[in-house]
């Protein structure tokens, strides 16, 4: 019996420097699951890596897929974490910059309501936010608090 490789997912953190410290982005999870959920409702962009696809140009391709900005530079590597439910995220860091507010992010679909047969469609990111880093550990998902001790170990 073949064993069950857990799914990977990359990437990016991106971060600035404001006159407060370091700000970081995050993106709430749209769809009705999240919708009056705040804290531990934010995350990364990310998603998983396709098959011969390297783990910075999925990190880069998710970016752009869930906040509409394709992001250039170099990208840190920060290292690989384990989530929840088993995923692996190999997580990198960028400096940049961008208007949080007009981000356009891709959509899925899911029956909604549930057993009703009727089929809605929702952003992956509803909004995008660039918090202090004490906020951002309020706000994202418990299981990628660890992304944000990786970019402090790297950046301090």
């Amino acid at each position: 019996m073949p064993l069950c490789m857990p799914q990977l997912s990359a990437g990016i953190l991106m971060w600035r420097r404001r006159l407060g410290g370091i700000e970081v982005l995050l993106g709430h999870f749209g769809g009705p699951m999240w919708a009056s959920k705040d804290e531990g409702a934010w995350a990364i962009p990310k998603g998983l890596v396709e098959e011969s696809e390297g783990l910075d140009a999925c990190a880069r391709r998710e970016f752009e897929e869930e906040l509409g900005v394709r992001p250039e530079g170099a990208l840190l590597p920060l290292g690989r974490i384990r989530q929840k439910g088993g995923k692996y995220v190999e997580a990198f860091a960028l400096e940049g910059d961008l208007d949080a507010e007009a981000i356009v992010s891709n959509h899925f679909s899911m029956g909604w309501p549930p057993r009703s047969g009727r089929f809605q469609s929702w952003p992956e990111i509803d909004r995008a936010a660039w918090f202090g880093m004490a906020e951002a550990r309020a706000k994202i998902l418990p299981s990628q608090l660890a992304i944000l001790d990786l970019f402090e170990a790297r950046t301090s």
